[in-house]
């Protein structure tokens, strides 16, 4: 005696494309589009420090570890020119770095800034000050471990 011939059980799939799909168009409607880095033309030093000094006078960057940004220009005291951590456009600063890189280029001098960064400072904040640069066309950006009081 034979067996009689049963149907191979089947898995119905298309409920779980069906899921599948919905899943994938909720996942891109829900992605925040983040600004990707771009690739920065900075340049920056050598390990050997220069024998000439530079013609213009630096303008002083200073990332605190709290995400304060400070300037100092030359003649100028430090002063608080961003106190926002959250905030990635640097509104205060902008307009700076246009008028230094602007007094710099008008005596055929090319802009000089440098960038103090405290240990605990957030990396982000260090590209957001490296973007404000690139968005105002300064690309000579020296980092140091020295202040001056």
């Amino acid at each position: 005696m034979t067996a009689p011939d049963d149907d191979e059980p089947g898995l119905d799939i298309s409920s779980l494309i069906d899921v599948c799909f919905l899943l994938l168009i909720y996942f891109i409607v829900t992605t925040t589009i983040v600004k990707k880095e771009q690739d920065l033309d900075m340049a920056l030093p050598s390990t050997a420090p220069s024998d000439t000094p530079p013609e213009i006078s630096p303008f002083f960057i200073k990332l605190e570890a709290n995400g304060y940004i400070s300037t100092r220009g030359e003649g100028t005291p430090e002063q608080l020119v961003e106190s926002d951590p959250d905030t990635r456009e640097l509104q205060t600063l902008l307009p700076m770095l246009q008028t230094y890189s602007d007094a710099a280029l008008s005596a055929d001098q090319e802009p000089l800034v440098q960038v103090y960064v405290e240990a605990d400072a957030r990396q982000q904040r260090v590209i957001d000050v490296l973007n404000a640069l690139a968005t105002v066309g300064i690309s000579k950006v020296t980092f140091t471990d020295l202040i001056d009081e």
